[in-house]
């Protein structure tokens, strides 16, 4: 999907080349999982639903009790980020991923509270701004489980479900898995959140259910679309019902499911959506 990382990353502000050590072995992001990340796509020198990932960073950082600075504002993010697409020579399509940590210091108990920050960029390939054309082979995760709590919303550093999960489904030569939460039901997939078509209807788990809050989750359900979609926990029947399945993120948009276990799925919803969102 993407290549090789290129040039340059930013750290703190300044300019590392990729293969230069930037990190201690006391780093918190190392040691706990201690912070947070947006995965986002830069096209044509803008990021896309730029607005939506600012937001949902500030809110896991107050989320993290970290002491945002005043000068982490939109426009500061909006610049660090394209500046380093213009530098690394990725900003016609560039995939980003901001990371930030709490600074060194302490153990479970920071010192403080101060954010620090990586930001890297791949050159993106064009394909993912088409609509998959072999529908997606899903299962489930049966090794983990998501817990629902506030915290569960957040693109946390620490990811271990999601990559074993990623690693179970390379084993099983399955394009994705769903990873289910405490109560048995659907919360997300390893990179992506979960919507289902049933009866001209979309349904989609609440965030309630343990699920990542989704940046291109939340824009189709802020947006004027031609279909109703509805928040509603969602059972492995549901899905095994379902007329049609999709998963969406910041980097893919859209990608049909054709089969989950023993059922197969459509894409006539997906291909609407896809057209509508094709410009997002």
């Amino acid at each position: 999907m993407f290549e090789v990382q290129v040039g340059f990353l930013c750290y703190n502000g300044k300019y590392v080349h990729t293969g230069d050590p930037i990190l201690t072995a006391d780093n918190r992001s190392f040691r706990y999982g201690d912070g947070c990340f947006e995965t986002l796509k830069v096209y044509q020198g803008n990021v896309v639903l730029g607005d939506l990932h600012f937001e949902r960073l500030l809110a896991s950082l107050n989320l993290l009790h970290f002491e945002v600075p005043a000068h982490f504002t939109k426009t500061f993010f909006f610049t660090q980020i394209l500046d380093l697409c213009h530098k690394n020579q990725v900003a016609e399509m560039a995939r980003v991923r901001f990371t930030v940590f709490r600074a060194d210091g302490g153990l479970y108990d920071p010192v403080n509270n101060q954010p620090c920050y990586v930001i890297q960029t791949w050159d993106l390939n064009k394909s993912v701004m088409e609509l998959n054309e072999t529908g997606l082979l899903l299962d489930v995760f049966p090794d983990a489980r998501k817990s629902s709590d506030k915290f569960s919303s957040i693109k946390s550093n620490n990811c271990l479900p999601y990559v074993m999960a990623a690693m179970y489904a390379r084993q099983h030569r399955l394009n994705e898995v769903l990873l289910l939460n405490q109560y048995g039901r659907v919360a997300d997939s390893t990179i992506a959140s979960v919507f289902i078509v049933h009866q001209k209807t979309i349904y989609t788990p609440p965030l309630s259910e343990g699920g990542v809050c989704g940046v291109m989750r939340k824009h189709l359900l802020k947006s004027d679309l031609p279909f109703r979609i509805i928040e509603q926990p969602l059972t492995i029947e549901d899905l095994e019902n379902a007329d049609e399945i999709f998963l969406t993120n910041a980097i893919q948009g859209i990608r049909w499911v054709g089969a989950f276990r023993d059922s197969s799925y459509g894409n006539a919803t997906s291909a609407i959506l896809h057209e509508t969102l094709f410009d997002i």
